[in-house]
């Protein structure tokens, strides 16, 4: 899922090496990104419906789009297998902690009725489903405090060193999201960086 301002081709790259890798690989297929509109989020939900059909489906979001994946978790926690987030503020308390807020708030007219902030991530229920946040100290664009949530028995912030807009092109991220989605369906377990990596991973 694509971040504020992107479309399908921004995860492209990402898609062309899962599909690589014999994944069943989708992109989310509404266009550019304007934010939590009526239109994006009726075809998300109905997208997720569509795929669980088959089994529970892992949900990867870069920015703007792992906000948007881990509402969806949270709304249908039965079709999501696991959440993996790119660079994702969803723990922001003010929009201010983005640089894209005047964007954000330029086209907040066009969203659902209280979408345009999520509640703090703080106040919420513990989030349903495994997730891996994926976070850089070098994003550039958020405050990489905002990508990052308590650790959990089935939650875990990894950081890279990536920018903001690098992150679905990152050989460190790659790497990343096929050992989360290698994992066996019911077994997940915490991230730790191959031996000769572990430079790769910072704040491990």
């Amino acid at each position: 899922m694509p971040g504020l301002g992107a479309t399908d081709a921004s995860t492209a790259t990402l898609r062309k090496f899962l599909t690589g890798l014999g994944y069943d690989v989708h992109g989310w297929g509404l266009g550019l990104n304007i934010g939590p509109s009526v239109g994006v989020v009726r075809g998300m939900r109905e997208l997720l419906r569509e795929l669980a059909v088959g089994g529970k489906v892992s949900v990867v979001g870069w920015s703007l789009g792992g906000i948007f994946a881990r509402e969806l978790a949270r709304d249908h926690p039965g079709m999501v297998r696991q959440v993996i987030t790119l660079g994702s503020p969803y723990a922001m308390t003010d929009l201010r902690q983005t640089r894209v807020n005047p964007v954000y708030q330029l086209l907040a007219r066009f969203y659902v009725p209280g979408a345009a902030m999520p509640p703090p991530e703080h106040t919420r229920p513990p989030f349903p489903v495994p997730s891996t946040s994926v976070y850089s100290k070098s994003d550039g664009i958020v405050a990489w405090q905002t990508c990052i949530s308590a650790p959990g028995a089935r939650q875990q912030n990894v950081a890279v060193n990536s920018s903001h807009l690098g992150y679905g092109y990152n050989a460190t991220v790659l790497w990343l999201i096929a050992d989360r989605l290698a994992q066996r369906p019911r077994r997940w377990h915490p991230f730790t960086p191959p031996r000769g990596m572990a430079r790769m991973f910072p704040e491990q």
